[in-house]
């Protein structure tokens, strides 16, 4: 790993960032009451990035060389990928790549338009055709970003005689459309579809609900009890939005997400997803009854206000798409690499929690020891994610990984070879 600057911090301070401290805490502490007009004079004590990377203890923003997929390049070594979210191995797939570039060279690098005015193409719609072919619903509707698919949907549905009801293990994404929305916003605990129903049966006849949960949470790996929360919605007479982020492609019969998961399709009212995980691009959709989405078409301010999808990137998910529909069997290998990966860490000795799918958490729990043991795996080969607080919660540390169908035996075995070297000199293994 590349030498980090030289700093006279003391590297117990640095520590404690980790230790006790999140940068939203810090500040928080450090300048609630600050008084004065001057909203830049908190960032003349804002001191904790450069004390963390004194310690060689900063895991954020480090730079690629270059990613080939299941193996990148960082600070000039290979390393093999475990913290993206590329599941199917699609991004260096040449009808991913050709699609692309074809795009631009058809339509040029950007649209410089909202999808209201300019910026709406025949590609964008074949786009979206093609994603209500695979999931089975009357249309879909492409967003730039799948954050901006969570803000528009949800604040454009959720007005003052609403309250959305999301599980508290939710993206922030939702957690933040919440905010921007005019209803209300209750949580329940996770994945507990009695305490949903309790939050349900208490929301007065004069409001109308609509439950978002993530189909695989980003996190734990862990699947919804769809089935269950399905069941309370309609008991409840609630709407329900699942956000398949996570899902699509790595879950249900050739990666139709969670619904197939459970062999439940059509029970959903709304689902999301993304093109920039399983479908080699970047952008957003969601997907269902054709009058709901033109509400939202004409209603979501961050489709209205932003900038549409480039081509190049609509084209690239539609590629990856394609090719999963001619592939299914990408979403079993995926699901293979990851129990593999995820039954050799737990026969170890590692927690890895409720994970289900590729996503695999190792539960670590010190800030310290977490970013610790991410820099000497990156140092011995294996990239990971370190999260820490506030994306989990305070001494919940994890070391988040993640497999895609385009690992090779050989690299997984490699990956668990270096976890179960280190977990014994970090104490983490007997």
């Amino acid at each position: 790993m590349a030498k980090q600057a030289e700093s006279d911090t003391d590297p117990q301070t640095a520590a404690a960032v980790f230790a006790g401290l999140s940068f939203e805490a810090a500040l928080r502490d450090r300048y609630d009451g600050q008084a004065g007009r001057d909203i830049f004079a908190k960032v003349e004590g804002f001191k904790i990035t450069e004390q963390a990377r004194a310690a060689q203890l900063y895991p954020f923003f480090q730079a690629l060389d270059r990613n080939d997929g299941p193996e990148a390049e960082i600070y000039g070594r290979r390393v093999v990928m475990l913290g993206s979210n590329n599941y199917l191995g699609l991004t260096r797939h040449p009808r991913v790549i050709q699609a692309a570039h074809d795009a631009l060279s058809d339509h040029g690098t950007s649209l410089t338009g909202s999808r209201l005015l300019n910026g709406t193409t025949h590609l964008h719609e074949r786009l979206e055709n093609k994603i209500a072919e695979f999931l089975g619903t009357e249309a879909a509707l492409v967003f730039t970003t799948g954050y901006q698919t969570n803000l528009g949907v949800i604040s454009s549905l959720v007005n003052r005689r609403s309250v959305a009801v999301v599980d508290k293990a939710d993206h922030a994404s939702i957690y933040d459309a919440c905010q921007l929305a005019e209803g209300g916003m209750l949580r329940f605990r996770h994945n507990d579809a009695r305490h949903l129903d309790r939050i349900l049966s208490r929301i007065g006849e004069d409001k109308s609900c609509l439950v978002v949960v993530d189909g695989v949470f980003s996190m734990g790996g862990d699947i919804v009890d769809l089935p269950g929360i399905v069941d309370v919605c309609k008991r409840r007479q609630a709407r329900l939005l699942v956000d398949d982020a996570h899902a699509i492609g790595v879950i249900g019969s050739g990666g139709r997400g969670t619904a197939s998961h459970f062999g439940i399709d059509g029970a959903v009212d709304l689902t999301v997803g993304t093109f920039s995980k399983s479908f080699a691009s970047v952008g957003g959709f969601v997907a269902g009854d054709r009058n709901v989405l033109e509400w939202i078409k004409h209603f979501a301010r961050s489709m209205i206000f932003s900038a549409s999808l480039p081509p190049a990137s609509a084209a690239a998910a539609l590629a990856a798409l394609e090719v999963l529909m001619d592939e299914p069997e990408l979403t079993d290998d995926v699901q293979r690499k990851g129990e593999t990966l995820r039954n050799g860490l737990r026969d170890m000795g590692f927690d890895t929690g409720e994970s289900q799918t590729p996503i695999i958490p190792v539960n670590i729990g010190d800030e310290v020891a977490t970013v610790t043991f991410w820099r000497d795996l990156l140092e011995r080969g294996v990239y990971t994610n370190p999260v820490i607080f506030p994306a989990v919660a305070m001494g919940k540390a994890i070391l988040r990984t993640s497999c895609m169908a385009t690992h090779t035996d050989e690299q997984i075995e490699f990956v668990l070879d270096q976890f179960q070297a280190l977990g014994r000199k970090h104490g983490l293994l007997p």
